[in-house]
């Protein structure tokens, strides 16, 4: 591995230890009543701001764009060719969380889809009945018992925790086939996992829009979906607080 690698990935690692060390600082401040921790609000919004004006100039046509000219067909085989290729990530992580049991239909996924699904433009392992199993770093650090830390919203990634986003830059590394795939064959999965993207928003645009350009308060309404469809997910029953769906924050900044 070159010289120019090493450096990149000791950065993310470094990256990655202070946004840990985030989650646990964050996490020692005051519960807010209504369940969420967003000391960074006032930046997080600015960012909002920016997310929204690239959603609405180029995100939301490209999508719909995508989606419209693309048959159905071909946007579900490419997302399951990127889905495939993050295979070996979710395997690692199901380890790392003492999920044998996940790991070993990740694994069985992977082999069945990569072979009998050419590639995984297939999703073949579902009619055998072993539906996709995902996980990430994310999950693990919760698992670990690491605390969510503060509320953030990402350039271009959009809304996610200390603890989110610490486990985004960590996954940059879990997957094997990151170490084992040549350039430039190691970016087909980014530009597949970018094409999948796409055909979800293009595929949701109803709901999508109606958050970002309906509501009254479209930061508020974000993040209090995205917090709680991520709680749900993780089992988080031991949040700060449960979050009052009805008590949005519409101050303006």
């Amino acid at each position: 591995m070159s010289l120019f690698y090493r450096a990149r990935n000791a950065a993310f690692l470094l990256l990655a230890a202070g946004l840990l060390a985030a989650c646990a600082a964050s996490d020692q401040r005051l519960a807010q009543p209504d369940g969420i921790n967003d000391p960074y609000e006032r930046q997080n919004r600015k960012v909002h701001a920016f997310n929204r004006g690239l959603d609405r100039a180029l995100v939301r046509p490209a999508a719909i764009g995508y989606s419209s000219v693309l048959p159905d067909e071909i946007e579900d085989s490419v997302s399951n060719f990127a889905r495939n290729l993050g295979e070996p990530s979710v395997v690692v992580n199901s380890l790392l969380q003492g999920d044998l049991e996940g790991a070993g239909i990740s694994t069985v996924r992977f082999m069945a889809n990569s072979v009998l699904g050419i590639f995984g433009l297939f999703d073949v392992a579902s009619d055998f009945q072993l539906p996709p199993h995902d996980t990430d770093f994310g999950e693990t650090l919760f698992v670990w018992g690491v605390g969510e830390g503060a509320y953030l919203e990402l350039p271009l990634l959009g809304p996610s925790t200390a603890r989110n986003t610490t486990g985004k830059v960590v996954d940059l590394f879990t997957n094997p086939l990151s170490y084992m795939v040549d350039s430039p064959e190691q970016y087909y999965g980014t530009v597949a996992a970018a094409a999948s993207g796409l055909s979800r928003r293009g595929r949701f645009t109803d709901t999508v829009d109606s958050i970002l350009y309906e509501s009254a308060d479209s930061y508020a309404q974000a993040r209090l979906i995205w917090l709680q469809n991520r709680r749900f997910e993780l089992g988080d029953t031991g949040a700060a607080a449960e979050i009052d769906p009805f008590a949005l924050d519409t101050e303006g900044f």
